[in-house]
């Protein structure tokens, strides 16, 4: 593919971890090429040719991307994706902690600007499947709890694929889970679903789903052991909101399922 043809991505947030396996990828895509990289902090592992800044503003100016790619902080993503929206770049946000209200903004912003946006709690695929596994799942178990796992640095508890799992699965309930004790051992409960996070060094992402019934229960576990199991699903992500327009909330939005 000539390099006119290539998809032209800015990378938002691109010294943090997610940022860096971002690059890579990208560094290696017959279709897709990185020309800025944004962070506050330096950036590593980048090639010649790269715009490097921490505006995103002239970023996106000097260097004219189609897509931009964020992974940052739940206190930047929002104004990030506002800017970007009204310079007509398309957006894909793998970066949690946004609210309702939020994503209504972005909404009516990507309307108005005939610009696509697709924001996932989650790009691993087999996190997705989970997501939607739970959801078919709630029709028949109405017991259900959710144990999600990160590492110490995550800014946000419950998890973004936490409150997507609960939020699905309350909506697919047949009756509503009994919550014998609401003390705080028990987890944040979110729609009469306790969630219960975890932080340590050496995790990564990781999310079990536990539904109980009378003599028996059901979990359904998804691990992802390196960040790179985020990586094809950002790809998709890049590739078909280029022919969206408005916001798509969840990866699963934009699968065969």
């Amino acid at each position: 593919m000539s390099n006119e043809e290539l998809i032209r991505v800015l990378v938002s947030g691109a010294a943090g971890k997610m940022g860096q396996e971002v690059i890579k990828m990208l560094y290696t895509s017959n279709d897709m090429e990185l020309v800025a990289a944004v962070d506050k902090k330096p950036i590593n592992n980048l090639q010649d040719g790269v715009y490097v800044g921490n505006s995103l503003i002239d970023a996106i100016i000097k260097t004219k991307p189609r897509v931009m790619v964020d992974f940052t902080h739940p206190d930047s993503v929002l104004d990030n994706t506002l800017t970007a929206i009204r310079e007509r770049v398309f957006v894909v946000v793998g970066t949690t902690g946004l609210m309702p209200e939020d994503l209504d903004k972005i909404h009516t912003a990507a309307e108005e600007t005939s610009t696509g946006v697709l924001i996932a709690p989650n790009f691993a695929l087999g996190a997705v499947l989970m997501m939607e596994l739970s959801k078919q799942l709630a029709r028949y178990f109405s017991e259900v709890e959710i144990i999600e796992m990160h590492n110490q640095l995550k800014a946000d508890s419950p998890s973004g694929t936490a409150l997507r799992t609960a939020e699905g699965i309350c909506n697919n309930l047949q009756k509503a889970p009994i919550i014998y004790d609401c003390s705080p051992a028990r987890g944040q409960i979110i729609n009469n679903i306790p969630i219960h996070s975890i932080r340590l060094p050496g995790l990564i992402a990781h999310q079990e789903v536990i539904f109980g019934a009378q003599g028996q229960t059901l979990s359904i576990r998804h691990d992802s052991y390196d960040r790179t199991s985020f990586m094809p699903g950002v790809a998709l992500a890049i590739k078909t909101v280029l022919k969206q327009k408005g916001l798509i909330y969840g990866l699963e939005n934009i699968l065969d399922l």
